[in-house]
């Protein structure tokens, strides 16, 4: 009788330490994945789109043991269609796991801003709960991500702006908004200098929004920010002394993260697999999708906005020069066949460039973000590095870290203990990149390269580039030529 006891309160309170509203992240840079891609059938498209990244083939594995649901954090995902170009995980491979925000916009609409997201991501967690089931996030875009995991957004865009009080349809009232944007650019540097300083030139969602807050409020955008950002210090000043404690941001939810990272010279040689293994699989054929689908709607006198969306995707973008090419009657077979390769070998450094972004952001951004949080200690590391024995070293510890996480039953172990690489990677940065916030730092152009950066880093990463340093030297070498023959000619 005493031993049934024991065991009825055993079950009882396990039941009770059961953890309340988990939520799993899978984070990690694009292609800590599959690098079966090397293996797959050139004739087989459906299997050629099952390069996904090991992200979701793990988001997948704990799903199926823990009874969860797979969450897509990733916006080119959104899309419906193009399963090449977005990399996104097949039918198949979702082994009858429902997989939500995948595949749900059409290519006319624009990528959702963070605010619509974690609308509808915190309405689809709220109905997998329901279902007395655990959410699984898998991240690729990360202001989605940490707007969804921090409860006061820390890495919030400037694009949430959008959502909080300027949602009116103003295009109609201000006929200037439907110029091109060059125009657009002109006349917010005539009233908000600061803002048109801020954009790309290019960007003609984020310039025309910053024009459209000017002309429906009579007051700058930067201004308006100014004062938001005014109005949270202060907040966290009044807050910090009524109660002796900083109001920090906090996670929403009892939340597991993993990291599936590779080394890397391991994750370029699988990138650059990749491409080629896209390029074989009918890449070329999404491109021409998109195309078609531009034409069309040029057509009817709806243009698309290259700027933004699945048009600035990795794949398509690099291939433009080609395609016009293909289309043109003047262009030699030989140059086809050169701008075709140079398109892939672009896609290839992108995506190169993209990876690093993600990696940074996570030793930067999120990590001291989740210090702050101090929930540091819920972040863990799995090397991917080796494909052959991502089962032992990716899944495995990630299911035993899962169950103890779910349980609540004992303390999780140190993340920063579980391997080197975790101790070197995991360790908090204190370089935190505040050049993303308007009036912080001034967009800088590349005269050499023609490129134009709007943040501090994305500057330093174009000046240390390998394209960038060529074309320098290739120009100093130049001039250095010019110079011998004006002396020769004097």
């Amino acid at each position: 009788m005493l031993y049934e006891l024991r065991i009825v309160l055993g079950i009882a309170t396990m039941a009770r330490s059961r953890q309340k509203q988990p939520l799993i992240a899978i984070i990690g840079a694009t292609g800590t994945g599959k690098s079966q891609v090397g293996s797959l059938s050139t004739n087989d498209l459906s299997t050629a789109t099952s390069d996904a990244d090991h992200n979701s083939q793990l988001a997948v594995e704990l799903a199926k043991r823990y009874n969860g649901e797979v969450i897509n954090g990733d916006a080119m995902q959104l899309y419906t269609g193009l399963p090449i170009i977005t990399n996104k995980i097949t039918t198949e491979e979702q082994q009858g796991i429902p997989h939500h925000l995948l595949g749900c916009i059409g290519l006319d609409e624009q990528t959702w801003v963070v605010g619509t997201f974690v609308k509808k991501a915190l309405r689809v967690v709220e109905g997998i709960r329901s279902r007395g089931k655990v959410p699984i996030l898998v991240g690729g875009t990360h202001y989605y991500l940490q707007s969804l995991l921090f409860r006061d957004g820390l890495a919030e865009h400037d694009e949430t702006h959008e959502e909080k009080s300027f949602v009116k349809d103003t295009k109609e009232e201000w006929p200037i908004l439907q110029q091109d944007t060059e125009s657009l650019l002109a006349e917010l540097r005539r009233v908000d200098p600061i803002m048109a300083d801020r954009w790309h030139p290019n960007d003609r969602r984020k310039i025309q929004r910053s024009l459209e807050i000017y002309l429906q409020t009579g007051k700058k955008a930067s201004d308006i920010y100014a004062e938001q950002r005014q109005q949270t210090i202060e907040h966290r000043s009044v807050a910090e002394t009524d109660s002796g404690i900083p109001d920090e941001p906090s996670l929403r939810f009892p939340t597991l993260l993993f990291w599936v990272h590779a080394e890397s010279d391991a994750l370029k040689e699988r990138l650059d697999k990749r491409a080629d293994k896209m390029m074989h699989c009918g890449l070329l054929d999404e491109v021409k999708t998109l195309d078609s689908f531009a034409d069309a709607e040029a057509a009817g006198d709806r243009p698309v906005d290259e700027s933004r969306g699945v048009w600035v995707s990795i794949g398509y973008k690099e291939f433009k020069a080609y395609t016009k090419a293909v289309s043109s009657l003047d262009v030699s077979a030989k140059e086809i066949e050169r701008l075709k390769a140079e398109a892939l070998e672009r896609t290839k450094i992108s995506t190169r460039q993209y990876a690093k972004r993600q990696v940074r952001w996570i030793r930067i951004k999120l990590i001291n973000a989740l210090a702050q949080a101090h929930a540091d200690k819920q972040l863990y590391l799995l090397d991917g590095s080796d494909v052959s024995s991502f089962d032992t070293s990716v899944v495995q510890p990630a299911a035993e870290l899962t169950e103890k996480f779910l349980a609540a039953s004992s303390p999780l172990p140190e993340p920063s203990a579980t391997s080197a690489a975790a101790a070197e990677m995991l360790m908090p940065r204190r370089d935190y990149d505040l050049s993303a916030h308007p009036g912080r730092w001034v967009k800088e152009h590349c005269e050499v390269c023609g490129v134009t950066c709007v943040t501090e880093d994305q500057w330093k990463m174009h000046v240390k580039s390998k394209a960038h340093r060529k074309l320098v030297s290739k120009m100093g070498k130049a001039e250095g030529e010019r110079k011998t023959e004006e002396v020769a000619g004097g």
